[in-house]
């Protein structure tokens, strides 16, 4: 049997400073390493042993899956890194102070924002300090000016099924360090949740997540937490 395991990154820099991230690169924490440490100890201690890696391209999310890997004795398995698994693009809010946001736009607008599936925030302006079109990262990808969920939904389902999906077909056990939204996005699509559920929805950090495939290539059984395994 086939298994997925999901990891939202450790808490970033802008988790603990509660400003919108996006797209924009921080690294972790002290607090976000430690938590990146311990999910890859606890996959030793379950004996949940990755053999394929996926991750995206920013930088928290790299770090976890290294630290993650480091602690299970397994960052010599192969890795692919893609923009498509990169964290919802917060458009015009990338950068600000969430509690300051809230104060200028109204608690309902915010709210909006981050937590409605298909409304996204403004455009990021062009030529801000947060503008990535010009990040040598992206070279050639079309850098989103924002994005919701739904839109978010719609670059990670075609890059699971065209490149992870098949991963998981001939067996292997693959692990995938994302974010928050991404990893929503796969977690709607996996365990048929709502476009009204999936709001509500929160992921967090550190934390593995586990599916176990049939020979369908669905799920056999329902997510569940590793720690709680």
């Amino acid at each position: 049997m086939s298994k997925l395991i999901l990891v939202r990154h450790g808490q970033s820099e802008w988790n603990l400073a509660n400003r919108f991230t996006g797209w924009w690169d921080v690294d972790l924490t002290d607090q976000g390493v430690a938590e990146a440490r311990a999910a890859g100890q606890l996959l030793r201690e379950k004996r949940l042993m990755p053999t394929v890696a996926y991750t995206s391209l920013q930088t928290r999310a790299i770090k976890t899956l290294h630290l993650a890997l480091e602690a299970c004795d397994r960052l010599w398995i192969p890795e692919t890194k893609d923009w498509r698994l990169n964290e919802r693009h917060y458009g015009g809010l990338t950068g600000l102070d969430k509690q300051q946001t809230r104060e200028k736009h109204g608690e309902e607008q915010v709210h909006i924002w981050r937590r409605s599936f298909d409304v996204p925030p403004p455009d990021i302006e062009e030529g801000s300090e947060f503008d990535l079109s010009g990040d040598p990262r992206y070279a050639g990808i079309p850098v989103p000016r924002t994005e919701s969920l739904k839109l978010t939904i719609e670059r990670v389902l075609p890059y699971w099924e065209s490149d992870i999906l098949p991963r998981l077909s001939s067996g292997e056990t693959v692990i995938i360090s994302a974010h928050g939204n991404s990893l929503r996005a796969l977690v709607k699509h996996l365990s048929g949740i709502s476009d009204e559920e999936i709001t509500g929805l929160e992921i967090p950090t550190g934390q593995p997540i586990v599916y176990e495939f049939g020979d369908n290539l669905r799920p056999a059984k329902e997510r569940y937490y590793l720690k709680d395994a």
